[in-house]
């Protein structure tokens, strides 16, 4: 069994070919380059554990090096290496994040005992990342149709840049957990993700909460109290139901995102390092209108936008979230494992859920603990009594072709429906192209402006 994949960058020909003969002796899969560029590329295109870096490399030197890796991949440990190294490029190298330095002529048995415990420590931390998302229930984001895979693309180029993004949708369908896979695949991961739910602060605490206040600044201010923003110093900050803050302290988060700062209430300007997320369930372009909200705080924010699709929308991804669901709430309630039906499944499908993937999880969670055995349609009629099958088109003396043609059309109706009337939605929710809806619509005479 390998112990680990590593790749050895010096620009050297002779230390990279004994370190390669050495570790795989030792049963490590090696990887060897002569420069940084091509490192680089290697760490692009193959899965590698751990790299062993040399200090001193014509073009692109260690340290930049390192600073590269770490930036595009932070969870990778990187030894360096050095046959004339100083305390400062150690330190340096050190606040970089390297794991370790080690001197040439390099010792075999002290490389070795490096290299493992460094592959110990990040295998560790994977676990451990593995294991609070799962106690916090942030695993939950999921979906496998076209409109979640265009999110989850959407999270994966927006989560390593410092880009602010505003995220919108109905309650329920998950903004909060987008959040939170941003802020866990940003470079500020190990870093504070603080959470403020605007809609829940009254509107005169709200500049407090967020920016704290100086002893004495009000009455009741008997000590000094740091805010939300500076408790995310370096961190997240994640501003929830954005809308529904006050101006007042909409004028202050916009100048804590122009000028870096931000002012207890009763105290002096703070500098403060925050990436803001903010999401919202109201239409901005009507609260901008109204002017309840400012559009250059809007501008700020709405860097990546990211608007999340009502569960109904995305109809595909019904089984696979109540499966999931049902697992989680069998091992949370100690009950047995349960299993669905697919006449079950195809039930649920048919809801409504006005209150998206949340209203989802809490009727899953209803059926586990009221559930005696396996779930199957009349467990689900009787979580929900109003429920029904699709009406049957069958009828005495009516042809196949036409029961089918009354089926499909009922089918685009409610999609349509689904989608506020937007072809371009519907279309994407049937997996069809734009033109080849249109033409269905007019063959089954449904009329797209009615």
């Amino acid at each position: 069994m390998r112990r680990g994949r590593v790749l050895i960058v010096d620009d050297e020909p002779n230390i990279l070919s004994s370190l390669k003969r050495a570790l795989e002796i030792e049963d490590f899969s090696v990887t060897t380059t002569r420069g940084g560029a091509e490192a680089l590329e290697r760490l692009t295109k193959e899965g590698l554990d751990i790299v062993l870096l040399d200090v001193a490399m014509p073009e692109m030197d260690g340290l930049e090096v390192l600073g590269q890796i770490k930036k595009k991949y932070r969870g990778i440990p990187v030894v360096m290496m050095s046959g004339h190294s100083t305390i400062e490029t150690a330190m340096q190298a050190t606040k970089l994040g390297a794991y370790d330095f080690v001197e040439k002529p390099l010792s075999t048995d002290r490389l070795l005992i490096t290299l493992d415990n460094a592959l110990k420590l990040s295998r560790l931390c994977e676990e451990n990342a593995t294991l609070r998302a799962a106690a916090s229930g942030e695993t939950e984001m999921l979906g496998s149709s076209d409109a979640m895979r265009k999110i989850f693309e959407t999270i994966a180029k927006a989560a390593p840049t410092q880009g602010r993004v505003l995220i919108s949708g109905e309650n329920g369908t998950g903004k909060e957990l987008v959040a939170r896979a941003i802020h866990r695949g940003s470079l500020r991961v190990d870093r504070p993700f603080i959470k403020v739910n605007c809609a829940a602060i009254p509107h005169d605490l709200i500049e407090s909460e967020l920016f704290g206040h100086e002893k004495g600044a009000f009455t009741g201010a008997t000590r000094q109290r740091k805010g939300k923003f500076e408790r995310a110093d370096g961190g997240t900050i994640f501003l929830d139901e954005i809308g529904d803050m006050s101006l007042s302290a909409q004028a202050k988060v916009l100048r804590a995102l122009q000028e870096g700062e931000i002012e207890r209430v009763g105290g002096e300007a703070i500098q403060v390092d925050v990436r803001v997320l903010a999401a919202t369930n109201k239409k901005m372009a009507e609260e901008i209108t109204a002017a309840r909200f400012r559009e250059d705080l809007f501008y700020r924010l709405n860097v990546v936008p990211i608007e999340l699709p009502a569960l109904r929308q995305r109809r595909a991804d019904i089984p696979l979230l109540a499966s999931h669901f049902l697992h989680q709430a069998c091992i949370l309630h100690g009950k047995r494992e349960k299993s669905i039906s697919e006449e079950a499944l195809s039930l649920l499908m048919q809801q409504k859920w006005p209150g998206n993937v949340r209203e989802l999880r809490n009727s899953i969670e209803r059926l586990a603990i009221l559930c005696d055995g396996d779930i199957g349609v009349e467990e689900v009629k009787e979580v929900f009594p109003k429920s029904k099958r699709v009406r049957s088109h069958y009828g005495r003396g009516v042809t196949l072709k036409d029961m089918l043609v009354g089926a499909e059309r009922e089918i685009v109706l409610q999609a349509l429906e689904d989608n506020d009337g937007q072809v371009s939605k519907t279309a994407e929710a049937l997996g069809l192209e734009r033109s080849h809806l249109y033409k269905k619509m007019k063959a089954l005479g449904i009329d797209h402006r009615a």
